[in-house]
């Protein structure tokens, strides 16, 4: 009999036909259909988590059978990993994968910030350009980024920024000696150096809000905030101060404390760029984080090492 599994949040539909293929897919039963999960809880033994979704204590509790939980996603900050270590659960994810997209898009943002192309987009289309020019943009070539978090993405990101011949600096947990760029031990020391701040740290508890005011207001009235990363490194509320204050000059964010819910002032601020957390989502990157998802669940299952367990589970089996 195939192993049975729960999709604990909606699923693409390329996902959720493989899995099916694979295995037993109930969708979403412990939110829609309680009578019918009542029935099948105790037979569960795998589940599938989107990386923005949650898998709560409280939803491991009422999967006696549970034996892996499989997050599309390299982020997995949305698991409680404690007590899945507790009961013996392997968490596995789909990191790297998504890297090369995530720094493009990065890339692209700082791009839209320094050159204002939404402004100057919606110029044209407005029949404004006959009346006057738009105010000149700021030059990426020789600039100054700063990049918290320097894992798979923020080495690509300052890769990607040298080929713009900017300087690079960062900040992380611990310095990283083989790097050529400055290190910073604190995001404020770092912001008060640079001209863009791009967020590509992990997600979680101990990052919540690493970027705050004293960040910010280091960053200054001519620095731009990116986030590629989680919405919950950033003080959304500081960072509507200083936008409104024009304490900073702009932002552009993928990503959103309380997403998909956006602050209404941050949509009406002519000076921040929105995407609807999309850095990673390409054809060619989804494809291999499904496939990588199943592959996850279907090496846990036949009795052999999943590829791609997160650290917390990496002694697991």
């Amino acid at each position: 009999m195939r192993p049975q599994i729960l999709a604990v949040s909606k699923l693409p539909d390329m996902l959720a036909v493989s899995l099916e293929k694979n295995f037993c897919l109930h969708r979403q039963t412990h939110e829609h259909e309680p009578d019918l999960f009542a029935a099948i809880a105790s037979q569960i033994r795998g589940v599938v988590v989107g990386g923005k979704y949650r898998l709560p204590r409280s939803l491991m509790d009422r999967l006696p059978a549970l034996e892996v939980a499989s997050v599309v996603g390299a982020g997995y900050d949305g698991v409680d990993v404690p007590a899945a270590v507790e009961r013996g659960i392997v968490v596995t994810h789909t990191p790297a994968v998504h890297t090369d997209d995530v720094a493009d898009f990065a890339m692209a943002l700082m791009l839209s910030l320094g050159r204002h192309i939404p402004q100057a987009d919606r110029f044209v289309r407005a029949g404004r350009w006959p009346g006057g020019s738009l105010p000149f943009s700021s030059t990426m070539a020789g600039s100054r980024i700063g990049i918290v978090g320097m894992g798979h993405i923020g080495c690509a990101i300052a890769d990607r920024a040298g080929a713009f011949k900017m300087s690079v600096a960062y900040a992380a947990r611990t310095e990283k000696p083989h790097l050529p760029h400055r290190f910073f031990r604190h995001v404020a020391d770092l912001a008060a150096q640079v001209d863009f701040l791009v967020v590509a740290a992990s997600g979680g508890l101990s990052t919540r809000h690493l970027i705050g005011a004293e960040a910010l207001a280091a960053l200054g009235p001519d620095g731009f905030l990116v986030n590629v990363a989680r919405g919950t490194l950033v003080d959304q509320a500081a960072l509507v101060e200083a936008l409104v204050a024009r304490r900073i000059a702009g932002a552009a964010l993928d990503v959103f404390d309380g997403e998909p819910h956006v602050d209404d002032r941050l949509r009406s601020m002519d000076n921040v760029i929105l995407t609807p957390h999309i850095a990673s989502a390409t054809h060619q990157t989804r494809k291999a984080m499904f496939d990588l998802t199943i592959e996850n669940l279907r090496r846990h299952f036949d009795g052999s090492r999943p590829p791609h367990p997160i650290p917390e589970c990496s002694n697991s089996r």
